[in-house]
């Protein structure tokens, strides 16, 4: 009985990840044309207000109107995807690939004492809410009108890299994204790095 319940778990972490693989790449597919350009690390986001504001300030709370991303101030990010965005994500799904492999080997191992089980299924849980969370803040940020958008999750930050639009990410630019990684993740905005892929 034991058995049947750990494989149910695996199973049901397996095929969570294999639809957030098909979700990426179903999204990369929608439009490969561009060329791949180098990033711009605009900072961490903790700096985004430029004097120290902090994160109330920086969207709108305090005194004065809410600010807008610049995608929404009539100038449209550009809708095509790049080459990086689809090679980001590709050789992030082959990563993890790998790595689910190994653990599904090490938490299906009949020698294998249980704690060495239960941290090879926490880690495939793990994996997997972090492949939902990239997943969901991808979709967000294009929805908010920027051309695409990539996030790489791990324990200690995020990496979220969006596609350069004519005037270039402002302070308001990256405060919205912040905003959506923090309401996804948790994540501080310390922990937060933005980069414009051009």
């Amino acid at each position: 009985m034991k058995l049947w319940k750990r494989n149910a778990v695996v199973a049901v972490i397996v095929l969570f990840v294999c639809a957030a693989v098909y979700l990426n790449w179903s999204y990369s597919q929608e439009g490969n044309g561009a060329s791949a350009g180098t990033g711009k690390v605009l900072g961490e986001a903790a700096l985004v207000g430029g004097s120290g504001a902090d994160t109330d300030a920086l969207f709108g709370n305090k005194g004065g109107a809410s600010p807008t991303p610049s995608a929404s101030d009539g100038t449209q990010a550009p809708q095509t995807s790049s080459g990086y965005f689809a090679s980001a994500r590709l050789n992030r799904q082959q990563a993890r690939d790998s790595a689910l492999s190994l653990l599904q080997q090490a938490a299906g191992d009949e020698k294998a004492d249980q704690a060495s089980v239960d941290q090879a299924n926490q880690a495939i849980q793990t994996m997997a809410a972090n492949t939902l969370a990239e997943a969901q803040i991808e979709n967000l940020v294009t929805a908010k009108g920027y051309g695409d958008c990539v996030a790489f999750l791990s324990d200690n930050g995020i990496s979220v890299v969006v596609s350069a639009s004519e005037n270039g990410l402002t302070d308001t630019d990256t405060a919205r994204i912040s905003e959506i990684v923090m309401g996804e993740t948790g994540l501080k905005a310390s922990q937060i790095k933005i980069i414009e892929a051009s």
